[in-house]
């Protein structure tokens, strides 16, 4: 049968329930099927996973969803695990539910990951024989890595003498192989100018926050010192894209003969104000650093970063911080677990423009980070001339600030909402009108990108 495997993309959030549905079906009669029957996909959860670029999906000719697989929370350093996977009944002993679980586990590989792990049933052909033919082996089920799964069981009613825990260990990319690594989105959580400098450039105070959202890049290491990247952008070319100036640079710095292949999932629309470039760069810095050998600390990286743009280091450090200066001085920050609601309104912002903006707000008075945490500072110094320059932001800031409070991110042009509530951020996205595309994140504490970092040291 012919067959695509690609990642899930919100749309296809009713499809992929609807699936699980169905397979739900093939256990009437178990004696697992009062459980099974009683509990359904976590339909927030299933959003984060999606847009957090775990969850992949296989696709027929027309695009229809046939299966689909999950890989939710990490129960442990390492270790990811398979939260759900389910093929279409009628499309059953096809090949489809292996191809997932394959392709699930290569990227797991290329991410850092060591292990996979699942809980499943010992006696159904499709669970746990199925998985041992693809090399996962029966595990110990009082490891403290399976509690919280058991406890989630027994909330349930599942019968813990029918539950079998199964994890297949992975073997890090070759040499040469290809490595999978974060490179997250962020907010401006608020924004002013305080002054200009004699050279030119504003002075800025701005909180960047760092998001469990954004692009992914994909390296392989080569021998022969070339740079290139695997797909065509269109409009920049290759000696200009930011990827490929960040490896360049630091390979100059350094004086290594590596090379790098580099590919890059777009995820953070472009002219946004979300940091997409800033954060594809620092991500081949830190991740190339790491896969040519070179040892170089964060301090040198994030120099490096700098002469890439302002936002670079920021990135690499993998903070959220409190910035003054150009955007250059940094002071890491603790923020409160938020999620939000990014809407990106299609209509692409130029910085410089807005910089040269004859009613910009130039000299704000200084904010501290007491005013800032009390709430006093707020706002946007960009967002009355964007407001007033580019309808399509203006008409997302006025229908997000019907939930809340809306704010402009950096330059634009996306906005965004914050909210205590992971459910109430998904309910609000899924009210997005279709002239906008909404996104849901969670706020970091740590950098995605230190995170995969870790894993790839120890993988």
């Amino acid at each position: 049968m012919n067959f695509q495997i690609d990642r899930a993309q919100p749309g296809h959030v009713a499809a992929l329930c609807g699936i699980e549905r169905k397979a739900v079906q093939l256990f009437r009669g178990h004696p697992a099927w009062p459980a099974y029957a009683a509990v359904s996909v976590p339909v927030e959860l299933l959003r984060q996973g999606i847009e957090r670029g775990l969850v992949w999906v296989a696709l027929d000719r027309a695009d229809d969803p046939l299966g689909f697989i999950w890989l939710g929370e990490e129960p442990g350093d390492g270790v990811i695990g398979v939260a759900e996977i389910d093929v279409l009944p009628e499309h059953g002993r096809r090949g489809i539910g292996a191809a997932l679980l394959e392709h699930a586990c290569d990227w797991a590989r290329e991410a850092g990951y060591r292990q996979v792990t699942l809980g499943t049933l010992a006696d159904v052909p499709w669970n746990a024989p199925f998985y041992a033919r693809h090399g996962f082996a029966v595990a110990d089920k009082n490891a403290s890595a399976f509690a919280h799964a058991r406890a989630r069981d027994r909330e349930h009613g599942f019968p813990d003498d029918l539950r079998v825990f199964m994890s297949r260990p992975l073997t890090a990319p070759g040499r040469d192989g290809w490595t999978a690594w974060p490179a997250p989105a962020k907010l401006n959580l608020f924004l002013r100018i305080t002054g200009r400098r004699a050279d030119g450039y504003h002075e800025l105070q701005t909180v960047f926050r760092l998001l469990d959202w954004g692009d992914e890049l994909r390296l392989r290491r080569r021998d022969d010192g070339a740079i290139r990247r695997t797909r065509v952008v269109p409009g920049v070319p290759e000696p200009a894209d930011l990827v490929v100036r960040a490896a360049r640079l630091l390979q100059e710095h350094a004086g290594t003969p590596m090379g790098a292949d580099i590919e890059v999932a777009k995820r953070i629309p472009m002219g946004g104000g979300l940091g997409g470039g800033s954060s594809d760069a620092a991500t081949v810095l830190v991740a190339l650093n790491h896969l040519w050998g070179l040892g170089l600390d964060e301090d040198t990286l994030a120099t490096l970063g700098g002469r890439l743009g302002a936002d670079v280091p920021v990135f690499v450090r993998g903070r959220s911080a409190w910035a003054e200066g150009v955007g250059d001085r940094f002071s890491p920050i603790r923020l409160p677990r938020r999620h939000y609601v990014v809407l990106d309104p299609g209509e692409s912002v130029p910085t410089a423009a807005l910089f040269q903006a004859p009613e910009l707000t130039r000299n704000a008075p200084r904010a501290t980070i007491s005013s800032f945490v009390s709430g006093e500072t707020a706002g946007n110094a960009f967002e009355p001339v964007v407001r007033a320059r580019y309808p399509r932001v203006a008409a997302a800031l006025e229908w997000l600030g019907g939930f809340g409070k809306a704010r402009l991110s950096g330059s634009g042009g996306c906005v965004f909402l914050e909210l205590r509530s992971l459910a109430r951020a998904h309910a609000v996205a899924q009210r997005c009108p279709a002239a906008f595309e909404a996104h849901v994140a969670s706020g970091m504490d740590v950098s995605p990108l230190h995170e995969a970092l870790a894993r790839q040291r120890e993988s």
